[in-house]
């Protein structure tokens, strides 16, 4: 071996085109006829189309190294096929336990959901029934207002109250129940009224402050007494009395009658009548404090009886 052509030392460095250069030619390379390389003596690595046929064995692998498994022919296996668990290093070949879950291996607890979901259907529907039904009863019999009663501030005018008797019975009413105008309002810190929660009508002390009473189911036309029961401080006092928009001749006389000292308002809780003409059907009753009235009382309860009393 001289420098500078130090010549093939094996078959992978032998140069498949030395033919083309006058160095391989000068060594003997040939043009390739058979597949080989141009070197004499080469390796031939290149196959003819067609050449290799399927299904044959493979050559036997190098001392200490697992044979590749091949296949047969197309759709065949080799007769040489090996199962990957029988290599060494294979996967396991014992069957694998699942995995249970948490919560003792027990699956979802699809009874308790049930029963939740029964539960939040029940609360539905029993919601829904207690709102069809009102949920409550603020409305008062009698036309009594719902409203809780102030002492203090003004106060609208009440909707026009509208009584009526049962069968054989003639209406009555609370006070707080009319229709309030001109400054009367409801309150109920003087304890001894008999209406309904102790409301009561005051602010009537002043001229134009008025109740009306708008009475449904009168059966015969005629002469009645109404009865007015009111609180004064032992100071006598008195109203206009107006029927079906007619002022009586008289005042309502709401006078002291049991005598009792000045002042006092919750002992001075008393009952007062007059002679009313009603026809039948409706009529309409107002109470007013006009000039000339001495009008200082509050006012509890009105109700109708015959003439006789």
């Amino acid at each position: 071996m001289t420098p500078g052509n130090n010549g093939a030392s094996t078959p992978e460095e032998e140069d498949p085109f030395g033919y083309l250069y006058a160095d391989g030619q000068a060594n003997g390379a040939q043009p390739p006829s058979g597949g080989g390389y141009g070197y004499p003596n080469s390796v031939s690595r290149v196959r003819a189309v067609g050449e290799r046929q399927y299904g044959q064995q493979a050559p036997p692998a190098a001392y200490g190294q697992a044979g590749v498994p091949q296949q047969g022919a197309y759709g065949q296996p080799n007769s040489h096929y090996a199962a990957p668990e029988s290599y060494p290093g294979g996967p396991p070949t014992a069957p694998q336990q699942p995995t249970r879950r948490a919560g003792n291996g027990r699956g979802p607890n699809t009874k308790g959901l049930l029963i939740g979901a029964i539960a939040v259907v029940a609360a539905v529907v029993i919601g829904i029934a207690v709102a069809m039904t009102g949920g409550g009863d603020d409305n008062k019999a009698d036309g009594q207002a719902s409203t809780p009663p102030s002492s203090t501030g003004s106060a609208s005018p009440t909707e026009e109250s509208s009584a009526s008797a049962a069968p054989g019975e003639l209406p009555k009413v609370d006070a707080k129940a009319l229709r309030l105008e001109g400054g009367a309002i409801t309150a109920s810190d003087i304890k001894g009224a008999k209406a309904d929660g102790g409301v009561y009508v005051a602010g009537f002390n002043q001229v134009g402050a008025k109740v009306t009473w708008t009475v449904n189911g009168i059966e015969k036309a005629g002469t009645y007494r109404l009865y007015v029961r009111y609180g004064i401080p032992g100071v006598d006092a008195n109203a206009t009395l107006v029927v079906n928009g007619k002022a009586n001749s008289q005042s309502l006389n709401m006078k002291n009658f049991g005598g009792l000292p000045a002042g006092d308002w919750e002992k001075g809780w008393q009952t007062t009548w007059a002679n009313v003409n009603l026809t039948k059907g409706t009529n309409t009753v107002v109470i007013a404090c006009n000039e000339g009235n001495q009008c200082n009382a509050n006012l509890d309860q009105m109700y109708l009886t015959t003439d006789e009393g």
